[in-house]
Order: C-alpha cells, then sequence, then structure tokens
C-alpha cells in the first residue's frame, strides 16, 4: 500500500478532479447511443474513482455520488 499526505487545499482539489469526472461519466451513461459494453467499462472506472473519493471526501459528500443498483422488476400477471 502506498500513504499519501495532502494538504487541505490538494485534499479539495482532488474532490473537484474526481467529482467532475465521475458527474461526466454519470452523464454519459444516460446516453442511449453508447455501447453497453463502453458503458460496462465506464461503470468499472466509475466505482474506481468513487473508492477514491470515499477517501478524500466527507460521507455527506459520499451519499451524493452513490450509485443505486438497478433492481429488476418481474411483471406479474
Amino acid at each position: 500500500m502506498i500513504g499519501i499526505l495532502l494538504s487541505e487545499k490538494e485534499t479539495q482539489e482532488m474532490q473537484y478532479l474526481i467529482k467532475r469526472e465521475m458527474d461526466e461519466i454519470l452523464f454519459d451513461l444516460k446516453d442511449d447511443r453508447i455501447d453497453h459494453i463502453v458503458k460496462r467499462a465506464m461503470d468499472e472506472r466509475y466505482k474506481i474513482l468513487f473508492t477514491l473519493f470515499k477517501r478524500v471526501a466527507s460521507p455527506n459528500e459520499c451519499l451524493r455520488y452513490m450509485r443505486r443498483k438497478k433492481t429488476k422488476t418481474i411483471n406479474k400477471i
């Protein structure tokens, strides 16, 4: 494991950069023109970024970026 020591300003900059990247991924995941294979790769990248984000952000900030799992509904006749 590698450790890193960041100042408060550097921590805020890390949060900002990670949030921007996650927002962009979330926006692109809604685009129907993007192939599902690409979306799966984007989802993996989002998970990695969110893991990093959890290390530098407050729990309230993390709640904003938690993704909801899609539940499959079964239609009963």
